[in-house]
């Protein structure tokens, strides 16, 4: 059986869209080919490198890429996980279906934190409950692709 090739896209490939490709290689690798990329790159964030090293997974060979760098890679979906993202991608590829799953913005949800006082750990919860959703969906494909997913528990942004 050919496995499933797919890009989850973000704005900047610095998290979101790492921690998904990186869950995806760990728990779905002999059924779905998984590759991230941004709009933008914005380099490997450091917490989500944190996060899922906490959980098993490392995401430190994985690289920051652009969405041009996959005009000629065949895909079968594009999942969308922010709606930036969704909503200003300048292309998506062809013959693929571009599905979006959003989840909520770790940096975005810590800076908030931070300028409430929050401490180092409680920020680094924000990553942690994002890097948990993210498994959460992963743990669903490729079923969820072929009957259509729905974001049930998935929190869009």
């Amino acid at each position: 059986m050919e496995k499933i090739r797919l890009l989850y896209l973000c704005t900047g490939n610095s998290c979101r869209s790492q921690m998904a490709e990186g869950w995806t290689r760990a728990l779905k690798g002999d059924l779905v080919e998984a590759y991230s990329a941004g709009i933008e790159t914005h380099g490997l964030n450091p917490n989500a490198v944190k996060v899922m090293a906490e959980a098993g997974v490392d995401i430190t060979t994985q690289r920051s890429q652009h969405i041009d760098e996959f005009r000629d890679v065949k895909l079968d979906y594009v999942i969308t996980v922010c709606n930036h993202a969704h909503e200003t991608c300048p292309w998506f590829p062809a013959d693929c279906e571009v599905i979006h799953v959003g989840f909520r913005d770790p940096p975005k949800m810590a800076r908030e934190l931070a300028a409430q006082g929050g401490s180092e750990e409680e920020q680094l919860d924000c990553y942690r409950a994002v890097r948990d959703e993210i498994r959460a969906f992963v743990e669903t494909l490729p079923g969820a692709l072929e009957i259509g997913w729905r974001p049930d528990s998935a929190t869009s942004q």
